[in-house]
């Protein structure tokens, strides 16, 4: 049995407006140049990690900034992403929006899994810094948990690696950050 899909977007394809139509009914809906993308919701571990790690940032996170969890980027009208985890300027989250513009990001945080591989590691990374948000980090859960740290370059437009950590996440940037990895692992992983 297949589910009726009751609105159909322009034949140049889909828009953040469009999106605004679109029942909360629990799945991830992105857009990639018009492409609607729809995503299952998220495993447990995803959800663990990425509300572990929203804590973990909140209590370093300097007051002109503020953690938050599934909130839309939209980089274009034909453009949006949800990362797992984000960081925002406080005067945007103020603003109490649906979404946030890439100037008013300062991390994004994608969890991989088996269905975000090439978003995550490839796509993503690469239109999040090509709308200039400052830092980008990708956790993996294969083997573990392992963080890698990112940094926009702003010359070329892309992001370089700055750390991988599997240990303890210790960075001075976006703002100074100590977190021990374990604290974000689901405890059926330990």
């Amino acid at each position: 049995m297949t589910a009726a899909i009751e609105f159909f977007p322009r034949a140049s394809g889909w828009t953040t407006d469009d999106l605004e139509d679109l029942p909360d009914d629990g799945l991830r809906r992105e857009l990639l140049d018009g492409v609607l993308l729809v995503s299952p919701s998220p495993t447990d571990i995803h959800q663990i990690i990425a509300m572990r790690l929203g804590v973990a940032l909140e209590e370093t996170c300097p007051s002109d900034l503020q953690v938050t969890q599934g909130v839309e980027i939209r980089i274009s009208p034909t453009r949006s992403f949800i990362p797992d985890v984000l960081v925002a300027t406080d005067e945007a989250a103020r603003r109490r929006g649906r979404y946030y513009t890439p100037k008013e990001v300062v991390l994004a945080v994608e969890i991989v899994s088996p269905t975000s591989l090439a978003m995550d590691r490839v796509m993503k990374p690469a239109l999040y810094a090509s709308a200039g948000i400052p830092y980008y980090w990708r956790i993996e859960t294969t083997n573990g948990i392992a963080v890698h740290a990112q940094e926009l370059d702003p010359a070329l437009g892309v992001y370089r690696p700055v750390e991988l950590f599997d240990a303890r996440i210790r960075t001075l940037e976006p703002w100074p950050i100590d977190i021990p990895v374990k604290r974000l692992t689901p405890r059926h992983m330990l």
